[in-house]
């Protein structure tokens, strides 16, 4: 399992909160819904994104904008113009003064904005939760990706907008795999770049025996790792190994494995309720005291304690 497909195989958004914008100038949104990650299509026309710290960017129709980071930005026709709506956690929208626009500004099914057909028109879906294996990756990523029509060859842009519209048997489920898509798209490209370096371990991928020792730890979490069974399965020795790892990834082998285990297990505590001494076993600690002890180093809570907590 490559990490782009551990994020998206993590706890996150069922049913992604996915909307087709449709937009008639002048217009200004600005979004504080505190979402970890949110995807971008332009559609048709244009829309300026403008975030609280670096220059607008404006994009035109088949961008594709991946937003990875919490932090409150501005969508507008144009990067000056003062909001008229913000977006809250959970989708509230409310004029800047506070007053509900939930349904003046809804347009039909999975369509919002303020026209049935607005000349700049978007496609926007936010993954509120991705998890703490998701996290983990969304860590090293870039606060933006952006692509530009010519730099994808991908039609999902077009078939998500044609079926966002609709309706019918697994119409959420397909809806999500799509963002899916979009995401992983984003999310490749920008891994691929020759003009950058993807840092530590989302980059080791170009290392075939690193990325062999990562798929065994993503895909074969519960087995009793250490240096030297996975030097055996990968074909070095054990220093060789380590070596080769280490500089890959910019930690040593059991301590990456270790911080995968965890989030891991915060991911399983955090959204149901199988129990500490299962949940310590299946992320291949065969002692629960062990695991508990590593989890409060970790989270800096028992494992019940963040259950608790985060409200499984």
């Amino acid at each position: 399992m490559d990490p782009i497909t551990a994020l998206l195989d993590a706890p996150r958004a069922q049913g992604a909160f996915l909307l087709r914008v449709a937009m008639v100038p002048p217009w200004s949104v600005r979004i504080e819904d505190e979402a970890p990650l949110t995807v971008v299509a332009t559609t048709s026309g244009s829309a300026c994104y403008v975030p609280e710290e670096g220059d607008p960017v404006r994009l035109l129709p088949g961008d594709l904008l991946l937003i990875a980071r919490p932090d409150p930005y501005l969508f507008a026709d144009a990067p000056d113009r003062p909001p008229q709506a913000v977006i809250h956690p959970g989708g509230r929208c409310e004029t800047p003064v506070g007053a509900s626009l939930e349904l003046p500004m809804r347009q039909g099914v999975r369509t919002w904005g303020n026209a049935v057909q607005g000349h700049d028109t978007m496609l926007v879906g936010t993954y509120p939760s991705v998890g703490e294996a998701g996290l983990r990756l969304l860590s090293v990523l870039p606060p933006t990706i952006l692509l530009r029509e010519a730099d994808h060859r991908t039609g999902l842009i077009a078939v998500l907008a044609e079926e966002i519209q609709g309706e019918g048997i697994g119409q959420a489920s397909l809806l999500d795999r799509l963002l899916d898509g979009l995401t992983v798209t984003a999310i490749r490209h920008w891994v691929e770049s020759p003009a950058k370096r993807p840092p530590g371990w989302l980059g080791a991928g170009a290392d075939p025996v690193v990325a062999s020792a990562l798929d065994l730890m993503h895909d074969e979490t519960a087995q009793p790792w250490t240096v030297a069974s996975l030097a055996r399965r990968v074909g070095l020795s054990r220093a060789g190994f380590a070596r080769r790892f280490t500089a890959a990834v910019g930690e040593p082998p059991m301590t990456y494995l270790t911080s995968w285990r965890l989030a891991l297990a915060a991911d399983r505590l955090r959204h149901d309720d199988t129990p500490v001494f299962r949940v310590a076993a299946e992320v291949g600690y065969r002692s629960q005291f062990t695991f508990s002890t590593a989890f409060k180093r970790h989270y800096g809570d028992s494992p019940l304690a963040y259950r608790q907590q985060t409200g499984s």
